[in-house]
């Protein structure tokens, strides 16, 4: 007979099987998936940060120089591979279309199965995050000094609580279905709002003091800066910083158990 734990263990691992299948079906999709994030990186952020230290190099922006800016975003571009793939699209239209009917009445609930499709996505990314930062290593070794093993894995550690607070976000926001007809719009405006307030377009260094006193408050300098800036050793409470992030996480659980139970009350399963 087999154990519960093991019946679950067989449910989760066979869904992430499927999400896997997916994600390998379309083999262009996936190298562009690698080499993608890397070559907007060259293209992009290396041209317009080369082009706005011109004229000095060495001069300082926020306390960066071009070097040390540089750094920051191919740091930023490791959290991102590993803490913000996930966007859970499905979730929104399962609702919509009246398919998480089946999950009413299977013993697999909705949310173990779209955990386990981002537990599989989150293995590839890590792979991928990995491969990024050997690539890097070996290319720029130089360029990327000075450089700390203990800092990469703190960093590491970081990007996948990261990467739990934003299922967790992406999550309650596919719940909003059940009030709203689409949710991409909402998808839009919490990824502007996420690459502006983490830090992703610039280091919160050249805020304003104000505003980052304010965003302290909340989880956004952790979805990318406080890594980024763990990663470069320049940041010494990462104990702190997991708290914070195992906070923000413990919302997103609560909030979103709170939606789904207030959620299952209008849902008619119309889509059906």
């Amino acid at each position: 007979m087999l154990t519960l734990f093991q019946l679950n263990f067989r449910k989760w691992f066979q869904t992430m099987q499927v999400a896997w299948s997916e994600l390998f079906v379309y083999r262009v999709n996936f190298v562009m998936k690698v080499i993608g994030p890397m070559l907007v990186f060259l293209f992009i952020k290396y041209s317009i940060w080369s082009s706005i230290y011109a004229d000095d190099p060495q001069q300082l922006i926020g306390g960066y120089t071009l070097q040390e800016m540089l750094v920051y975003h191919l740091w930023f571009l490791v959290v991102a591979l590993m803490g913000m793939a996930y966007f859970g699209v499905d979730l929104a239209d399962d609702i919509r279309l009246g398919k998480i009917s089946s999950y009413l009445i299977y013993p697999f609930n909705l949310w173990e199965f779209h955990a386990a499709k981002f537990v599989a996505l989150q293995v590839i990314q890590l792979g991928i995050a990995c491969l990024t930062i050997g690539v890097v290593y070996l290319v720029l070794g130089d360029f990327m000094n000075p450089w700390n093993t203990a800092n990469v894995i703190w960093g590491l550690l970081l990007s996948l609580q990261v990467a739990c607070l934003w299922f967790g976000i992406q999550y309650i926001t596919g719940l909003l279905a059940f009030w709203l007809e689409t949710t991409w719009t909402l998808r839009v405006i919490l990824q502007y709002l996420m690459q502006f307030l983490s830090g992703a377009i610039i280091p919160l260094e050249l805020y304003p003091d104000w505003l980052v006193r304010i965003l302290n408050y909340t989880p956004f300098p952790y979805l990318g800066f406080v890594p980024v800036k763990t990663y470069m050793g320049a940041y010494e409470e990462v104990g702190f910083a997991m708290i914070i992030l195992a906070f923000w996480t413990g919302v997103m659980v609560l909030l979103a158990t709170w939606i789904w139970r207030r959620g299952l009350r209008l849902y008619t399963a119309a889509g059906m």
